[in-house]
């Protein structure tokens, strides 16, 4: 099996990346979140296998895809860099756990997503995973608390119905809005 999952030689019908935005779409995670991460040579370390300060950057990359997504979808590219660069409204991390299920080793690439939940007028729920296109398995779970907060009061806030509704639409478990 090569780096992104394709079978060599066998005649596979399904890639391990079909697999992957099949099983995680089945769990509900968000297809509008997948970014698919590749693991440099340089992300291990000395044990030879992803250096654990990488699972964090690699869920960042995806939070901040799937922040990407969604301001596209409530207001377009200057929504998006608005909300990229902390001005008006937007979310900040309030924490973050990790729960690291196997190790990986290169070269691997990574299907990365996200699946809000546990909806609430200034803050959400939302949970990460990572699966190993080498594997064929989730290699990392992740939990965060992001609260909407409008960057240029520097104070949290409710983002208004249009952002809930949004983000409603990313979910597939209900919601205290």
């Amino acid at each position: 099996m090569n780096p992104n999952g394709a079978a060599q030689g066998s005649g596979a019908t399904t890639t391990a990346r079909e697999e992957a935005r099949t099983k995680l779409t089945q769990m509900g995670y968000d297809p509008k979140s997948f970014l698919e991460q590749s693991m440099a040579w340089g992300d291990q370390d000395s044990f030879r296998h992803l250096n654990n300060v990488n699972y964090f950057k690699y869920i960042e990359s995806g939070r901040i895809h799937f922040m990407s997504t969604l301001a596209h979808e409530l207001g377009g590219e200057e929504r998006a860099r608005d909300m990229l660069t902390g001005k008006s409204v937007s979310f900040i991390l309030k924490d973050l756990s990790i729960v690291f299920k196997r190790p990986v080793n290169f070269p691997d690439t990574l299907l990365v997503a996200h699946r809000p939940h546990d909806l609430h007028p200034m803050h959400f729920s939302n949970s990460a995973i990572l699966w190993s296109y080498a594997q064929r398995a989730v290699v990392a779970t992740s939990e965060s608390t992001l609260v909407w907060y409008d960057y240029d009061t520097l104070k949290k806030c409710d983002p208004g119905e249009k952002t809930h509704a949004a983000l409603r639409g990313r979910t597939h478990v209900s919601s205290k809005l």
